[in-house]
């Protein structure tokens, strides 16, 4: 049963990524406000409601990774290792997303494209200043499972701390600017950042 439910798991979560990504392609293609969730499902051979099941908003559907995101810091503060303070496990994930050039680690070859895209729409730039504050309660979730004094306050200043550093990284990927420079760049940006939340004493 155990192996079923893992199937159908990873069956779902295979779907989920084939839409996203179709809908990626079009949006890319067309502009996000040109195409409809209807010519998303028809191109992913799905039902529009089958789109819906998976994504609530079509902003969803291009800003995919919020709820992973989510996750991720959360994970990263709840599995640390006994005695990490949390601020050094959210460091350690940070700098890890960003060597595996992972989708969320603020450095990649296709994120300028990307975030053209989010520049270009009102109705993305606003999903994604939501999804900011969705992650921020995630993870003012599981830092109050810490010695944290103020789970709020450390987890508004880590996703602002994030944000400005990533914001910066796009805007010059943007402009142009090499990956490699950019990215190591980038991983000084974040150490200052993590070495100033520390300084804080908000960690516990």
């Amino acid at each position: 049963m155990h192996e079923e439910l893992s199937l159908r798991e990873r069956k779902k979560r295979e779907t989920r990524q084939r839409i996203s990504d179709i809908a990626t392609g079009l949006f890319a293609e067309r502009g996000f406000d040109a195409v409809t969730v209807a010519e998303v499902a028809r191109a992913a051979g799905v039902s529009a409601m089958t789109v819906f099941n998976y994504f609530p908003r079509k902003e969803d559907l291009f800003l995919d990774r919020i709820p992973q995101a989510a996750e991720l810091l959360a994970s990263a503060v709840r599995d640390r290792a006994p005695g990490e303070p949390p601020l050094a496990a959210l460091r350690r994930l940070a700098l890890r997303l960003l060597d595996e050039r992972h989708p969320l680690g603020g450095v990649g070859e296709t994120f300028a494209p990307f975030w053209r895209i989010v520049v270009g729409s009102p109705a993305l730039r606003a999903r994604a200043r939501e999804g900011a504050e969705e992650v921020e309660r995630a993870l003012a979730a599981a830092l109050t499972e810490t010695a944290a004094p103020d789970p709020r306050l450390l987890a508004a200043l880590v996703v602002a701390a994030y944000r400005t550093v990533s914001t910066a990284s796009v805007r010059r990927l943007m402009a142009g600017d090499a990956v490699a420079e950019v990215a190591r760049e980038h991983r000084a940006a974040l150490e200052a950042a993590f070495a100033a939340l520390q300084r804080t004493g908000l960690d516990g």
